[in-house]
């Protein structure tokens, strides 16, 4: 089958076009704006990219056409498709068809922590001998791609509430079908598809509603929104995790988030020692250890091969030292994301301080890129977000809001600049040995990183 695939650079349609490849079939695709680790990733496999989405396409000829929901109405080649009555499907749907249908589906939702929890959830199914298929949101180091068909019955999938496509308004995660899903968190995301919090609970509802009762939901103990959820109905067993005090059934943590035993109600079930930071990535693990149980994977078990995680591709991967002063990227773009982010990176910090010496300064530089910040539907949250960071840098963009008035309460611990230069400029003015610059952004950035390693080393 010869699949062309609009707007095949995403992360979720490069690595469909990924296990497409891996299965026979011919893949080709279209797209613009493209940036790494999927254009890398792409280009590695072999798949011939089309720039833009021209009408002359159709004389490609593919059997199938499989639509991106990055693609609206008006896009030249689609609707030319639709003037020749092509044969269209959305991403999800063939992938459901033709790869997950028959296979032990475990999909991972929420609105934070789902690409990593989903890389942590497939290493341990391949740590044991399960060699799943996955597709994941980012690149795990472990593997160094970000999809593969494998050849077990299992198949971890980072599972969106983003919609479909534009002629399938339901989020995509309705698709998969899963037999074990993970609820990570839930807070108000994608404002430009949903208007509120209520909105994306009746998305997660609906995922719900479509396991049957031999499946395993596992679930964030602390989300309030999430309990809503689950009260609308729930018809599968519930793992509920994250319980900050002993709770009978429900799997916690204790200890610091580098080194901690896990725990069901006071029984110590395993010990996880890994190079992960923060909070988040303790609730991240013990959410892919109760979902890796549900395949048959021993607590115990995960949580030793959680010391053999080598992490996310762009989730506080360190881009490179230079005069002392060492440069980050990170995906984080949400305010709460960001928080934790930060939170986790000066909590290492505090605890490597010793002697009473001074811990290394943190230098936050973002940009507010996701559809969500560009509305200016959190900047008031922006402040909040910033505070574990010494100094917070933000590119002003073309968002019809003012970065300079809604960080304004950070006094001089705020700087905006108005170009990708000047804000390398301001972080090389600013920054000193032993400096740590986490870049947070879900897009490229204008090549930020790459610049200041580059400047700080001159």
């Amino acid at each position: 089958m010869h699949l062309h695939i609009l707007g095949i650079c995403g992360t979720f349609m490069g690595g469909l076009a990924a296990i497409a490849r891996e299965a026979g079939h011919r893949v080709t695709g279209c797209d613009t704006a493209v940036y790494p680790p999927m254009s890398e990733q792409l280009r590695a496999l072999g798949i011939e990219l089309v720039e833009g989405f021209g009408a002359d396409q159709l004389s490609l000829r593919p059997d199938v056409w499989v639509v991106g929901n990055v693609i609206k109405r008006g896009n030249p080649l689609m609707e030319a498709l639709l003037d020749a009555g092509e044969r269209i499907v959305s991403g999800p749907q063939w992938l459901a068809e033709q790869v997950l249908h028959g296979r032990h589906v475990l999909a991972v939702a929420g609105t934070h922590g789902k690409t990593s929890t989903t890389a942590m959830l497939a290493w341990m199914l391949e740590d044991a001998g399960l060699e799943p298929g996955f597709l994941v949101g980012g690149v795990p180091l472990n593997w160094g791609l970000s999809a593969r068909l494998g050849c077990g019955r299992s198949f971890v999938i980072e599972a969106d509430e983003y919609d479909t496509a534009f002629f399938d308004k339901r989020a995509k995660f309705v698709h998969y079908r899963p037999r074990t899903a993970v609820l990570n968190n839930l807070e108000h995301d994608h404002a430009d598809i949903y208007p509120d919090l209520a909105a994306i609970e009746t998305q997660f509802h609906h995922l719900v509603r479509t396991m049957p009762a031999s499946a395993r939901l596992v679930v964030n103990a602390r989300d309030d929104a999430l309990a809503r959820v689950l009260q609308r109905g729930c018809w599968s067993e519930v793992q509920r995790f994250g319980a900050r005090r002993e709770e009978p059934g429900v799997l916690r943590a204790r200890g610091e988030p580098h080194a901690f035993d896990v725990l069901r109600g006071s029984l110590r079930l395993g010990r996880v020692e890994w190079s992960q930071l923060g909070e988040h990535n303790q609730l991240n693990a013990l959410a892919a250890i109760a979902a890796a149980e549900h395949v048959g994977i021993a607590p115990a078990q995960a949580a030793a091969s959680l010391a053999r995680f080598a992490g996310v591709r762009r989730r506080m991967e360190l881009r490179g030292e230079t005069g002392g002063v060492r440069v980050y990227d990170d995906f984080a773009h949400h305010p709460t994301a960001m928080r934790t982010t930060l939170e986790g990176l000066r909590r290492k910090l505090d605890h490597e301080a010793v002697g009473g010496a001074a811990p290394g300064r943190i230098l936050a530089v973002f940009e507010p890129r996701s559809n969500t910040m560009k509305l200016g539907m959190m900047k008031a949250q922006l402040p909040w977000s910033l505070e574990p960071a010494d100094l917070a840098l933000c590119l002003q963009g073309d968002y019809g809001w003012s970065a300079r008035e809604a960080l304004a309460t950070l006094g001089e611990r705020a700087r905006v600049e108005d170009q990708v230069d000047a804000l390398v400029r301001t972080v090389c003015a600013l920054a000193r040995p032993g400096d740590h610059v986490v870049c947070m952004s879900n897009g490229g950035f204008g090549g930020v990183h790459e610049k200041l390693l580059a400047a700080l080393g001159g």
